[in-house]
């Protein structure tokens, strides 16, 4: 067996930074599914926030960070994330993260629900890929070890505390366990649950999965980001129109021209993602279409092309040219907000076991994630996971110090008739069941559905199988969760509940009985 001091499971860019953070620690190996290459971080295209403009503060980051997380953010999670923010990003250009600049110095971009300019960029609408190359190429540069194709599957624990982990060779079969002292869980968030997703096929809850079934805490699972504009086009994937053309100016109009978003809200189209979400799909359901419109003509056709060389490309490239007709798009499954409880070290409840990035819920999101916070998150707690792991001797977990009710995935009626279990099923059962807009009605089938399905699922034997169980085992901590909680708040929405509730002002976790 082989041995290391960190294992870190996962290959964006919360991988790849606590990779390059580890190797100044101990020896590190990288296990990914995919190659280095497939994950969700190149996609990322508003970019990373930080106080670092001249009018802006970390104290105005901190307040725009708790409104947009209504009520659940942990505010000593958030004053460590905007006091931080400065020397990550100080530490992404030491890199070589080319951020992009204007006369000289960074260039700040505004999102919504963000007071001022506070979004850094690189490529105009490329920020996450150009930080995931950067950050592969220095450490395939470097003594890290990276093995691709390899599935994790399983976490060793031995009284208490991590021992290593078991992974499949997604190309022999074969089975391999590496030894270690610290596990970090970099795997990602869910997004492949959902009909349309502007994920990419990797998301399907591995390190939650993983995390759960060794004994750790899940939680927030019910607040899922659904992003307002995606391209809508027949036979086309969803491909992300970032938060950041709202923030430049641009327009949303229904199919019959109309801009509809002043009749929901003040802030029109810079009102928080979930209010413009829901608006959204709204308005489609009024006017019976699959779509609205984002409209960016009357933004000059040289800042739309040279702030959003990608996006204008990608729709060039289906026929759109964005500086002169109108954009179609609609919602699409886009941020997990919960995941695997850690404190602000990073830390599950398990000796050595540690998440980061989208995988984590760190409780600086709350239930509803600020644009362009979770860049950050990753390189402000990735750092500090390997500062706690130097001095792992000396300290023992502790859990978030937050209010929260802990349950377990309990027995539910098994159904004599499902859905046949497939993937391209379950996906449209979440989309439809779990999704923008829900009820108590609708997510109890969905939990029925879900329990009926766990209980058909074979042992899994390579990864097609494996994702489609921990896929299963996401999609029943996410709708049992959003049934238990008995209000609307931040991304979570029931028609039964439609307010929020000061009883539901706590957290809600789930552990295994096992």
């Amino acid at each position: 067996m082989s041995c290391y001091d960190y294992v870190i499971i996962g290959s964006g860019i919360a991988g790849l930074y606590t990779a390059l953070l580890a190797k100044e620690a101990g020896s590190v190996l990288i296990l990914t599914k995919g190659s280095v290459e497939d994950c969700n971080t190149r996609h990322a295209q508003g970019g990373i926030a930080a106080p670092i403009g001249k009018n802006d503060s970390p104290e105005l980051h901190f307040q725009d960070t708790m409104n947009a997380g209504d009520g659940l953010c942990d505010p000593e999670a958030v004053r460590i994330l905007v006091n931080e923010a400065p020397d990550r990003i100080a530490d992404l250009i030491k890199f070589g993260v080319p951020f992009d600049t204007l006369d000289g110095e960074i260039a700040l971009t505004r999102e919504a629900a963000h007071s001022v300019p506070r979004i850094l960029h690189a490529g105009g609408d490329a920020t996450g890929e150009h930080i995931e190359v950067t950050l592969s190429r220095r450490v395939r540069m470097s003594s890290v070890n990276v093995l691709e194709y390899c599935l994790a599957t399983q976490v060793l624990i031995d009284g208490g505390k991590v021992k290593g982990v078991r992974a499949l060779d997604c190309r022999t079969g074969l089975v391999e366990e590496y030894e270690c002292r610290f596990i970090i869980l970099a795997t990602g968030g869910a997004g492949r649950l959902f009909k349309y997703t502007t994920n990419s096929d990797v998301a399907t809850g591995d390190g939650i999965a993983l995390a759960f079934q060794a004994g750790a805490e899940i939680t927030d699972m019910e607040f899922f980001q659904f992003h307002p504009t995606a391209v809508r086009l027949p036979g086309v994937p969803p491909f992300l129109i970032s938060e950041a053309v709202r923030g430049e100016g641009g327009i949303l109009r229904n199919v019959e021209g109309y801009r509809f978003m002043p009749d929901y809200t003040p802030e029109a189209e810079l009102a928080p993602r979930d209010v413009v979400a829901r608006s959204t799909l709204y308005e489609m359901r009024k006017t019976g279409s699959d779509r609205v419109f984002l409209d960016v003509t009357h933004i000059p056709a040289h800042r739309v092309t040279t702030r959003f060389p990608h996006i204008y490309r990608f729709c060039l490239d289906h026929g759109l040219d964005i500086a002169k007709g109108l954009i179609p798009v609609a919602p699409a499954a886009h941020y997990l907000m919960g995941g695997i409880k850690v404190n602000i070290w990073g830390e599950t409840n398990i000796a050595g076991l540690f998440a980061a990035g989208e995988t984590a819920c760190t409780g600086v999101h709350g239930a509803n994630r600020l644009a362009s916070n979770s860049l950050l998150e990753v390189v402000v707690f990735s750092k500090r996971i390997i500062e706690r792991t130097r001095e792992a001797d000396k300290v023992i977990p502790t859990s978030v110090a937050t209010q929260a009710d802990c349950y377990h995935l309990e027995e539910r009626k098994k159904l004599r008739t499902v859905p046949q279990l497939n993937l391209l099923n379950l996906q449209s059962l979440l989309w439809d069941k779990v999704g923008i807009v829900r009820s108590g009605e609708e997510l109890s089938k969905a939990a029925d559905i879900l329990a009926t399905w766990q209980d058909l699922l074979s042992q899994p034997t390579d990864r097609p199988s494996y994702e489609l169980n921990n896929m299963i085992l996401n999609a029943r901590l996410m709708a049992e969760a959003a049934l238990l909680r008995q209000e609307s708040r931040g991304a979570h929405f029931r028609t039964d509940f439609p307010k929020p509730s000061k009883d539901w002002q706590k957290h809600v976790v789930f552990k295994t009985s096992n």
